[in-house]
């Protein structure tokens, strides 16, 4: 999932740009009243490197980007960029690009002229105008689209503009706002690719916050997860998935499913039939719940089986399963479509867990139904 750095990456002066800046956030708190957005953020952005801000509504993570920016103020704390504290310069005076889930074009202002607004506030040429707004329009690639208003362009047509003009005065980072989430499926696909392109052939730091876990998985170097404005983890993509510091990371990101389990003395918790090696910390009671991923549940069609198929969903080259244990627990389980012919709902099969570390939790009050709704 995440992407090596190429040498598109380092910090050096490029045509578009001038490449990437350090960004550190030090124990940022804001608050709003008696809700706290930041409750002392820490996270270091390397530079030339995308890092998505990833967490549920409320989590921090817009705000973190707004002080980034310049447009809110932390209580207390600092932003550092390349280890100089820029928490109380001005937003026009940080080296830094916003590009808006709204877009924000002007509508009376052509691309081109949306594009050059930036520097002509910074009173630059008119020639020199006309030609970084035509690079720019020929990076994200609308060479053919300076004379169009936004109103004849389509949602990703205007959001490139929006790219472009935030790239327009050669910011060392980017920051990005729920770019894509007011585009369509397909449209949103494309985008984000091309984002990662100039993303990484500018090689400009970049900050991108989405709700969209898909994104950020596919897009970023590093996925930091924020709850309730405090970060759980910061990693590689892969290893946010396969390897989660703590249940909240392992049941937000993808799906998880909660199995009742005991522990055993030797760093082990028995479920569903399976020994398997525990993860991180442990309550103190014996009786658990073990968190588990949908793919790493084994099912076989088998008349003798203990689990019942209470529904199959068919996802392409993936079918997910709905299966009933004997104690009444319902889980999800991920298997290659080609595999699933015989388990229709109704049909008996056989569950095998597979033996990976697994994070365990104290167990809840309500009945396990096994993960997130999706």
């Amino acid at each position: 999932m995440s992407l090596t750095l190429p040498e598109a990456r380092k910090s050096t002066e490029t045509e578009a740009g001038p490449g990437g800046a350090r960004v550190e956030f030090r124990g940022l708190r804001r608050a709003f009243g008696s809700t706290v957005a930041l409750d002392g953020l820490d996270l270091t952005i390397e530079p030339g490197e995308l890092v998505a801000l990833l967490g549920p509504s409320g989590c921090g993570k817009t705000t973190a980007l707004r002080v980034v920016a310049g447009f809110e103020q932390p209580d207390s704390g600092e932003v550092l960029l390349d280890g100089k504290d820029i928490t109380r310069v001005p937003a026009n005076r940080r080296d830094a690009g916003m590009v808006f889930q709204s877009y924000s074009l002007f509508p009376n202002l052509s691309a081109r002229d949306n594009v050059a607004f930036g520097l002509r506030v910074r009173k630059a040429g008119a020639a020199e105008r006309r030609e970084r707004a035509a690079e720019l329009l020929d990076l994200v690639g609308l060479p053919d689209h300076g004379d169009h208003y936004p109103h004849q362009m389509s949602g990703g047509q205007q959001q490139r503009v929006a790219l472009a003009r935030a790239l327009a005065l050669r910011p060392r980072v980017l920051l990005l706002d729920e770019p894509l989430s007011a585009l369509d499926a397909k449209v949103r696909s494309g985008l984000r690719e091309e984002i990662r392109r100039l993303q990484l052939s500018l090689g400009i730091t970049t900050v991108f916050v989405t709700h969209d876990q898909e994104e950020a998985l596919s897009m970023a170097d590093r996925v930091a997860v924020l709850n309730a404005g405090r970060l759980e983890q910061c990693a590689a993509p892969a290893e946010l998935y396969e390897r989660p510091a703590t249940p909240f990371v392992a049941e937000f990101v993808g799906t998880m499913n909660r199995l009742p389990g005991r522990l055993s003395g030797s760093g082990t918790v028995e479920v569903a039939g399976s020994r398997l090696p525990v993860d991180g910390p442990v309550p103190p009671a014996r009786n658990v719940e073990v968190l588990v991923r949908p793919e790493n549940i084994t099912v076989a069609a088998d008349a003798e089986g203990a689990a019942t198929v209470v529904s199959a969903s068919f996802f392409g080259s993936v079918t997910r399963l709905h299966l009933d244990l004997p104690d009444g627990t319902r889980v999800k389980a991920d298997l290659p479509s080609r595999d699933a012919g015989d388990l229709v709902p109704g049909a008996r099969a056989a569950v095998r867990l597979a033996e990976r570390h697994v994070l365990v939790v104290a167990p809840t009050s309500t009945p396990t139904t096994a993960g997130n709704p999706s």
